[in-house]
């Protein structure tokens, strides 16, 4: 069986410096220019780099830079979609610890007029050793800045040869926050004032948000696949039937990268913090909603829970009654959201082991759940019981029984103890509830204080240490509903 190699060079000018050849942008962004070039005209190739130490695996240069996604997952009507696409945008890959020249000298493309980045969430960071003189700098920013310069310089400032900057790592305003780290190297660096000042006028930093799940390279399954294709590639990557990509930037970018008409789920917004919030709380909060509560029912996996009924009208009655009403955009919309978000969660072909989800959890309840519960309260002057309850399921996870337990040494060793003053009758319930609401650390301030919500979360304790989750669930009037509808 012969490899996947492309046929003939391709004729694209360069369009697209790519930081990162990781599974999630060839399986997020080279997906979206692909399909962008085939149906949109937008006539652009792809240069991805890549400078993590120790990465000796072989570049997309052996396939002549061309790959196969593997689309699957639920559709808009919950039937299973497998989908194979080759992407042919990718123009090469270069290792810039071997060759740092041709990466400079991509800054002297002419058409290049988009930088995309998935570093992690570390990457966007800032230090006080890169050099410019270094080939290359360790840091991302410090390489960025490298490559801005010279871009700067070869071009003399031109307005029309500044560039879009669309960082996907998972940090808040990940745009601002990699400005300001271009602007820390080119001050450190003593650069010349007209580089910054045509960094002001002519490059866009723009925030995004990214959604999709991209697991990776399916090892397990290649030898079926491959026999399906009908030839090997070991780039293969697989990714989720749903993708979000939004953007916060000027609206020349939809022209630029011709939007208009491409029914792609890629949105251009002035402000991107509604959307953030509606991912934490429905995505991210619902995971973190299901968790416990399915642990604790025995199941093992985010499959499974959707398979049971009751603990997915849990959830659904959650997001519907009490986290949908408390984020900052339509219904409408919210609604057909958390429906994606269920058909994502049913996806047969991606196995969430609930376990490994729970890692952390009191960092992520904090992030995603409990300003949903405060908002909730605040508007309704009513606590939402649901949430409750998961929070009171999450407690009981920390008991140790139901997983091996993974989390910020002060939190296991809080409910260590916790659990033992419990048992010997040192507490009751309502102590429980109410020391671990008062931890300011873990909530940004004293929730003890919230009218009702010792005593409901206490109940809650008690109800599940009596009477198991399941009847729990039935008895304490959170579930309505065991079909998964949202409207």
């Amino acid at each position: 069986m012969q490899q996947l190699h492309r046929a003939q060079p391709s004729q694209r000018p360069l369009r697209v410096l790519q930081f990162g050849g990781g599974n999630f942008l060839r399986g997020f962004f080279d997906w979206y220019v692909d399909i962008l070039n085939e149906t949109q005209g937008l006539n652009a190739d792809v240069l991805v780099l890549r400078s993590t130490a120790g990465n000796d695996a072989p570049l997309l240069d052996t396939q002549g830079g061309v790959y196969t996604t593997l689309v699957r997952g639920l559709n808009e009507a919950g039937a299973p979609v497998k989908q194979f696409r080759q992407i042919q945008c990718v123009r090469g890959e270069v290792d810039l610890r071997k060759d740092f020249d041709a990466f400079i000298a991509s800054a002297h493309e002419p058409a290049l007029r988009f930088i995309v980045s998935n570093t992690t969430e570390a990457g966007i960071a800032a230090n006080e050793v890169d050099a410019y003189e270094d080939r290359p700098p360790a840091s991302f920013p410090a390489k960025l800045t490298r490559w801005l310069h010279e871009r700067y310089r070869a071009f003399n400032g031109q307005p029309d040869k500044g560039v879009y900057v669309l960082p996907c790592e998972l940090i808040d305003d990940n745009g601002p926050a990699l400005k300001r780290c271009v602007l820390h190297f080119a001050q450190r660096w003593n650069l010349e004032p007209g580089f910054t000042d045509w960094l002001d006028r002519s490059c866009f930093f723009c925030s995004t948000l990214v959604d999709r799940i991209v697991p990776g390279h399916p090892a397990a399954e290649m030898a079926a696949l491959e026999n399906e294709l009908g030839y090997r590639d070991p780039f293969l990557v697989a990714a989720e039937y749903f993708n979000l990509f939004v953007i916060q930037g000027p609206a020349a970018l939809a022209q630029e990268l011709k939007l208009q008409h491409s029914g792609l789920h890629i949105n251009l917004v002035e402000d991107i913090k509604p959307f953030k919030l509606r991912k934490v709380g429905i995505l991210n909060g619902g995971h973190t909603l299901l968790v416990p509560i399915a642990l604790l029912a025995g199941l093992e996996s985010v499959g499974a829970a959707m398979n049971d009924e009751l603990v997915t009208g849990f959830l659904v009655d959650a997001l519907r009654e009490e986290v949908i009403p408390t984020l900052p955009l339509p219904a409408s919309e919210l609604q057909s959201f958390a429906a994606d978000v269920l058909r994502r969660f049913s996806n047969p072909f991606i196995h969430h082991r609930l376990e490994s989800i729970a890692l952390n959890s009191w960092s992520k309840f904090a992030v995603r759940v409990m300003p949903q519960l405060l908002r909730y309260q605040e508007q309704e002057q009513a606590l939402p019981k649901r949430l409750v309850l998961a929070l009171a399921a999450t407690m009981h996870l920390y008991r140790g029984r139901a997983i091996t337990l993974k989390d910020d040494s002060r939190h296991l060793e809080w409910f260590a103890g916790a659990w033992s003053h419990l048992e010997e009758g040192r507490w009751n319930w309502a102590d429980l509830a109410g020391r671990w609401l008062e931890n300011a650390d873990l909530w940004g301030r004293d929730l003890s204080a919230v009218p009702g919500l010792v005593d409901a979360l206490a109940a809650d304790l008690e109800a599940i240490e009596k009477n198991g989750i399941r009847r729990t669930l039935e008895r304490s009037g959170a579930l309505t509903t065991r079909t998964p509808a949202l409207t």
